[in-house]
């Protein structure tokens, strides 16, 4: 039986951690080409604490409430819905909504659990695996024997980030603050450069030779921007995801055109569900035997009943967590 109610995390208003509100909701039924699940687990996200500050709303035609993420059991079917099946346990990518008892999504964007996974782990997958797919794959067009730099690398993308490209024969570099979280890059097959005592330029320019990297997944912004300009080789691409340090800057485009660089950046939530279903079927395809193999795998840092979501964000804007936070419904 399906409740008329649900129990979900509502943001009451811009604002902090505070402003995330238990509430009772209605029940959502599944529109046609959808599926509704009952969610187990919801991955949390950098752009769930931007739309709680007021700063990323949800686009017109999703729920607003946060949650990008989910792993549950399908318990009904829109109209036209040939699989999966109810009672099949799945992760998927949803718009909005994943903090809740159930979330409905087209079914083109549910994938199953890899091999040996619960719903934790796999709740942890779809947002990150969808935005390194999409944006070092896909926008940067990163090639095997290429070399990657990822900043921000001990986090949900930048742990998803190194582990992909490395399976996909790629070199890594990644930056990190501090020893304890450069560590769990290396241990991921990264070039670990801890910003805070190193140059992540001098460095990269020291390990290629002078020749710089392939490919950079920047969420930084700021004045990294130049300095990603710098430690881009010819013909390098420069993808931006997030600007934690701001979006306006000033930069000398010279070295652009000289380097012949390629600068590009994409969001994913506002995308067309058409365009995501082509994602998630490249994901099947060449990272869920990834997935399946033990190739790679989420690090997830803690969990959280959905009730704590508050504490899930304060624990994600402290920035000690490696890896991702989950909540458990």
């Amino acid at each position: 039986m399906i409740p008329a109610t649900m129990t979900c995390i509502e943001i009451s208003r811009p604002g902090g951690p505070e402003v995330l509100t238990p509430a009772t909701r209605p029940t959502p039924r599944p529109g046609a080409g959808e599926v509704l699940i009952k969610v187990a687990a919801a991955g949390i996200n950098r752009p769930d604490l931007l739309q709680r500050q007021g700063l990323y709303p949800a686009p017109p035609d999703a729920s607003d409430l946060p949650g990008l993420e989910v792993a549950g059991t399908i318990v009904a079917l829109g109209e036209g819905v040939p699989a999966p099946a109810v009672g099949a346990a799945v992760c998927a990518l949803v718009a909005g909504g994943g903090y809740a008892d159930y979330v409905t999504v087209d079914a083109r964007l549910c994938l199953p659990l890899p091999t040996g996974y619960d719903f934790v782990r796999a709740a942890a997958l779809p947002e990150t695996l969808f935005t390194v797919w999409h944006n070092v794959v896909e926008r940067g067009r990163l090639a095997a024997g290429e070399r990657l730099l990822v900043h921000g690398g001990a986090g949900g993308i930048g742990t998803t980030a190194i582990q992909l490209a490395v399976a996909r024969g790629a070199t890594v570099f990644a930056t990190a603050g501090g020893p304890d979280k450069a560590k769990v890059c290396a241990d991921l097959g990264a070039h670990a450069i801890d910003y805070r005592a190193e140059d992540f330029v001098a460095v990269i320019k020291a390990a290629t030779g002078g020749r710089g990297v392939d490919v950079i997944l920047d969420m930084v912004g700021g004045d990294y921007i130049a300095r990603n300009i710098k430690a881009l080789a010819v013909e390098g691409r420069l993808v931006s995801i997030a600007f934690l340090q701001g979006s306006s800057v000033e930069i000398n485009l010279m070295p652009v055109m000289l380097k012949r660089l390629t600068l590009t950046g994409s969001t994913l939530r506002p995308q067309s569900t058409d365009r995501k279903a082509v994602m998630a079927e490249a994901l099947r395809t060449e990272v869920w035997p990834l997935l399946n193999q033990g190739r790679i795998a989420p690090l997830v840092h803690a969990t959280f009943p959905l009730v704590e979501a508050r504490a899930a964000h304060s624990l994600m804007e402290g920035n000690t967590h490696v890896g991702k936070i989950v909540l458990t419904v």
